[in-house]
C-alpha cells in the first residue's frame, strides 16, 4: 500500500522489505495481532542482530538486519489496513528505532576496537540523514494523502487518535522529543523553507531515500558481510555530508 498517490511515487531505496511487509500485514490483518506486537518484533530482531553482530555472526546479522527492516514497513502496513492509526505505535517505532541505531553503532564500535568520539559522529550523521529523508517524505505524505500519525513538525503533543489515551501520547511524545528533537531542528534550521517547496521530483526522492534507515541497515550488514566493518563508521560520517548537497539541490529546484 502505496503512501503516495501514483505520480508521486518514487523508487524508495531504503523501502525494498515492503512487498513482503504488505504480505504479512495482509496475514494478521484478521487475527488478534497489533501493530505494536509487530514493532515489539522487530526490537527483538534488532537485538538478536547485534548479538550476532558482537559474535561475528554477519551473515545471520545481514539476515536479521534485513527481517527487521521488513517488519519496521510491517507494522505500519498493519496500522492503514486495520485502519487504526496511533500516534503511539508511530513514537514507539521511532523511539525503538533510535536505540536500536545507537546500540548497533556501538557493537560495530565495539568489534572494530575504534574511538567512540567518531562512533558517536557516525550516530549523530545516522540521525541527521534519517531525519532529512523523513522531513521531506512527511511533507510529500501530509500534502498528497493526508498521513495522520507523522507531522512535519513536531513541536506540540498530538492529540490521541481513537484506541489511544492521552497520557500515554503525553509521555511517547516526551520520549521521542529527547531522542529526536535536536536532529529535527537541526534539519528544520538547513532547510526550514522545505515545506512551501514546490518541486520534489522522484529522483531527488530516490537519492535522498539512500539516508532512510532500511538502506542504512542494509550497507552496515553488506560492510560486515564483506569483511570491510572497519569502514562503516567512515562511511556514515563521510556520507553524511551529502546531506547538504541534497540540501542545496531542492532549493535550487525551489528557486
Amino acid at each position: 500500500m502505496s503512501k503516495l498517490p501514483k505520480e508521486h511515487q518514487f523508487l524508495d531505496l531504503s523501502d525494498y522489505g515492503r512487498p513482503i511487509a504488505l504480505t504479512i500485514a495482509n496475514y494478521l490483518k484478521n487475527t488478534s495481532f497489533t501493530p505494536i506486537h509487530v514493532t515489539l518484533s522487530f526490537i527483538t530482531c534488532g537485538l538478536i542482530a547485534i548479538g550476532f553482530m558482537l559474535y561475528g555472526f554477519y551473515w545471520t546479522t545481514l539476515f536479521f538486519l534485513l527481517l527487521k527492516s521488513i517488519l519496521d514497513a510491517a507494522d505500519g502496513e498493519l496500522a492503514r489496513i486495520k485502519n487504526t492509526p496511533s500516534h503511539t505505535g508511530r513514537y514507539l517505532d521511532s523511539i525503538s528505532d533510535f536505540f536500536l541505531n545507537l546500540l548497533s553503532i556501538l557493537a560495530i564500535w565495539h568489534i572494530t576496537d575504534g574511538d567512540i568520539f567518531f562512533a558517536l559522529l557516525a550516530f549523530a550523521g545516522l540521525q541527521l540523514q534519517g531525519t532529512l529523508y523523513n522531513y521531506y517524505y512527511v511533507i510529500l505524505r501530509n500534502r498528497f494523502n493526508g498521513d495522520t500519525t507523522s507531522r512535519v513538525f513536531e513541536n506540540k503533543v498530538p492529540t490521541a487518535l481513537k484506541g489511544e489515551k492521552q497520557e500515554t501520547v503525553n509521555r511517547f511524545y516526551s520520549i521521542y522529543s529527547f531522542c529526536y528533537g535536536r536532529y529535527d531542528r537541526i534539519i528544520y534550521g538547513l532547510d526550514k523553507n522545505a515545506i512551501k517547496g514546490k518541486r520534489f521530483p522522484n529522483w531527488l526522492m530516490t537519492a535522498v531515500s539512500s539516508f532512510g534507515l532500511g538502506f542504512q541497515l542494509l550497507m552496515i550488514g553488506l560492510f560486515l558481510v564483506l569483511g570491510i566493518k572497519e569502514y562503516i563508521i567512515t562511511f556514515f560520517i563521510g556520507y553524511s555530508l551529502m546531506i547538504f548537497v541534497f540540501i542545496l539541490i531542492r532549493q535550487t529546484l525551489n528557486r
